[in-house]
């Protein structure tokens, strides 16, 4: 990891820059993808999976028996585990509910707005190097909670042909329709178009490569709504002297083993504590399965050291991380400066693992700065809100006069006539 010392504002902008590649060729092929799945359907899918997960498909849609098969083969502890998880992220996104409350704007005039569930979601789940059922719970739960009619869900199959266990044992606990062994670009495009087997979706969720990634923005233009824009993950962690190295350097790492296109920063005023940090990075990383990735994350890392606390709020808002741990004795002070963050992660003992797997909040979160714009998933990214509004004759007429005026001030005459007509009956009768 880089380290900066007290760097200038004008240095900000650059030591901050998220890992970068080029792009253009990559939208081409997907774009080209989408293309075939749009007009070809189901034949394009199992074309694709041969190709780039290396399996023959004939059932697209999981069968009941898989799913059974699937929850025999998990064993009891984790099974327990994910139902524990479960009960904690239900019970958050519950709290989440709105209750309808009408509203009189002026006497007679009567509005309200409606929390109303997307009808159709679509899931992308990845497999690969990191099977991620808890993402299963948290997109399907709050999904589930705000009445979805239908939430399907795409993850790629293996070698075998088949899904990951524990994905298909979590779509079970928080209620998934239906299943489909897809992945990558062309998991996107049926929920996207729809084919043969697949329904076609209002909005996808769901994190994924840079190919998925595009593949959602491009759908997204005319064909489907999506969470977020989103990409690689990152942490940035706020530290002190009284933080402990040997967890800060865990939560660097548990940011960094996501991905080589991954980004963990560490923010700190203590001038000490970087060589610390560093050497607990070393040690742990000796231990990691996914050492390889996550030592290819930490050379797009950085180690800043601010001589000013305020300054170090500035950068943090600058940044607008997705996961932000402040570890500092002054937490609670700091977090009620921070505007632009996806989630955050207060004191010591407040891992970023909690918020990914079962304290309750959802992990799918705005990435690259969109935490400036974007709230992480909520139970409100499953729902629109429809507004509601009912008049009286008495309250046309007060209310009457002023839409003329207003009306007829934006010529638009037949906006003015729709008030007017009504008016001349209530005053006829």
């Amino acid at each position: 990891m880089e380290t900066f010392i007290n760097p200038e504002y004008r240095e900000w902008k650059d030591i901050l820059k998220r890992p970068l590649f080029d792009s253009s060729e990559m939208y081409d092929k997907v774009k080209n993808i989408l293309g075939e799945i749009k007009y070809a359907g189901d034949a394009a899918l199992k074309k694709f999976t041969e190709k780039f997960d290396g399996v023959a498909i004939d059932n697209i849609q999981l069968g009941k028996n898989e799913l059974v098969e699937a929850e025999v083969s998990l064993n009891k502890e984790l099974k327990e585990a994910i139902g524990i998880a479960a009960q904690y992220i239900k019970t958050f996104h519950e709290s989440q509910k709105l209750e309808v409350n009408k509203i009189e704007t002026a006497p007679g005039v009567l509005c309200w707005q409606k929390q109303v569930a997307i009808e159709k979601i679509g899931l992308y789940i990845p497999g690969g190097t990191a099977p991620l059922f808890s993402t299963v719970l948290m997109l399907a739960i709050p999904a589930q909670i705000a009445g979805c009619e239908e939430i399907i869900l795409c993850s790629p199959p293996g070698k075998n042909g088949k899904i990951h266990p524990a994905i298909l044992y979590a779509a079970k606990v928080s209620g998934v329709s239906k299943i489909y062994k897809l992945g990558g670009v062309q998991a996107i495009g049926a929920m996207a178009f729809g084919t043969e087997t697949v329904p076609k979706t209002d909005k996808i969720f769901g994190p994924g490569n840079q190919y998925v990634t595009a593949a959602k923005q491009l759908v997204s233009m005319n064909d489907v709504a999506i969470d977020m824009p989103a990409g690689p993950s990152e942490v940035m962690v706020v530290a002190d002297n009284s933080s402990d190295p040997a967890f800060v350097a865990s939560d660097l790492l548990s940011q960094a083993e996501h991905g080589t296109d991954s980004q963990v920063i560490l923010v700190t005023t203590d001038a000490y504590f970087p060589g610390k940090v560093e050497k607990e990075l070393e040690l742990q990383l000796q231990s990691l399965p996914r050492r390889e990735i996550a030592e290819k994350a930490l050379v797009n890392s950085r180690i800043i050291v601010m001589e000013d606390e305020k300054e170090m709020i500035r950068m943090i808002n600058l940044y607008a991380p997705e996961h932000l741990i402040i570890a500092t004795k002054n937490h609670e002070d700091i977090s009620t400066k921070i505007k632009n963050a996806g989630s955050v992660f207060l004191g010591n003992y407040t891992p970023e693992s909690a918020g990914d797997y079962a304290s309750g909040t959802n992990h799918t979160l705005p990435t690259n700065g969109w935490a400036k714009s974007y709230s992480g998933v909520n139970l409100d990214s499953f729902t629109k809100k429809i507004t509601f509004q009912e008049i009286t004759g008495e309250g046309l007429q007060a209310l009457g006069p002023v839409i003329e005026l207003l009306a007829e001030a934006e010529f638009l005459h037949a906006h003015k006539n729709a008030v007017s007509i009504r008016l001349n009956k209530l005053k006829n009768n």
